[in-house]
């Protein structure tokens, strides 16, 4: 059986990676930091003219009609870049719920999504704050057993502060006029698989985080001598980066496999998601952890850019579930009286 991304999956990983390396640059996203917003239409405009605002958006809507399976790669690619717009959210968490949910709503906002005329923003109680809610022209909100519609004009925001400077987070108050759209199991079982898509997108991004933090560490102990030698010559610094790089190859197999259980809804999907999460954040905050150790002094400074990378990754690794939630999910898995465990079971 072969697991392998295709070839035409690859190259578009690839040039992908090319246009987000040349556009999102460091001090582009600083220099969002000073914006009201955060955030640039420019940027979303060009995003939606390669396509990939509406990769999963069905054909019929305007879109490419692929799956979360084919867009993980580049969720890797967004994180490596620290991308501050709501890329992954939309393709991988905002979407696929649109698109579940159906109907007049899908109808309507589907083909606005594919276009990049509109931000569709979903808000899980399971994250407290809704990050992006101030750029959204449609908010999907849970409350409880239902899930709502609103429009701007139907919530009130409250701006609260992030460790991470380029994400925007809001606590929402619904107003009168958002519509239910979801209840009772029907709700439910959406809230369950939306979570899943978001927690699937943040291990992918953090994949890419960790991989950047290594590059920059990789560069600097090039670049900084001490003793006639660079840095990185130095067995010790080895060691940190080596150890880094052999965590994140080994979470990057459970995040592939986990996108592909929710693209095809297995049953498995559930823990899955959480294995990817747990061992691709572990991954990253070791990233972080021993990045700065070798940058030395320079890593706990404003003008490194190695923090812009290490706060997302920290901020991500608390949002779709935190350690806690995906232990516990997989806990109850593992330790179930009908379990099926085992090299046998796997592809059961």
């Amino acid at each position: 059986m072969d697991f392998t991304f295709s070839e035409d999956q690859l190259l578009f990983q690839e040039s992908v990676r090319d246009f987000l390396v040349n556009e999102v640059t460091a001090e582009r996203i600083r220099a969002s930091w000073e914006s009201d917003s955060g955030r640039e239409d420019a940027l979303w405009n060009q995003l939606a003219e390669l396509g990939l605002t509406g990769m999963t958006v069905p054909e019929v809507h305007g879109g490419l009609g692929m799956t979360v399976l084919d867009f993980v790669l580049l969720a890797q690619e967004c994180g490596y870049v620290g991308l501050p717009e709501p890329l992954v959210h939309t393709v991988m968490v905002a979407v696929p719920l649109l698109n579940d949910i159906g109907g007049e709503l899908g109808e309507q906002w589907l083909p606005k999504v594919a276009s990049g005329e509109a931000k569709v923003i979903v808000g899980l109680e399971q994250n407290l704050l809704v990050e992006d809610a101030h750029v959204a022209d449609l908010l999907l909100i849970q409350q409880g057993d239902k899930l709502y519609a609103a429009t701007p004009d139907e919530v009130s925001l409250r701006y609260n502060e992030s460790v991470d400077p380029s994400r925007k987070l809001f606590t929402v108050e619904l107003l009168t006029g958002a519509t239910v759209v979801a209840s009772g199991e029907q709700a439910a079982a959406l809230i369950a698989t939306t979570l899943n898509r978001g927690a699937l997108g943040c291990a992918a991004q953090v994949l890419g985080l960790a991989q950047r933090m290594i590059d920059l560490s990789v560069q600097y102990t090039s670049e900084r001598q001490q003793f006639g030698k660079p840095i990185g010559s130095f067995q010790a610094v080895k060691h940190h980066m080596a150890n880094v790089a052999v965590r994140l190859e080994y979470a990057k197999a459970p995040t592939h496999r986990a996108a592909y259980a929710v693209a095809m809804g297995q049953e498995v999907a559930a823990h899955a998601v959480s294995h990817a999460k747990l061992v691709a954040c572990e991954a990253a905050n070791l990233a972080a952890k021993n990045s700065v150790q070798v940058h030395g002094a320079m890593g706990y400074t404003w003008e490194v850019d190695l923090h812009i990378f290490m706060k997302k990754a920290w901020a991500l690794a608390n949002t779709w579930g935190d350690a806690g939630f995906h232990k516990r999910r997989i806990g109850e898995r593992i330790f179930a009286t009908d379990a099926v465990l085992g090299a046998g079971a796997t592809f059961v």
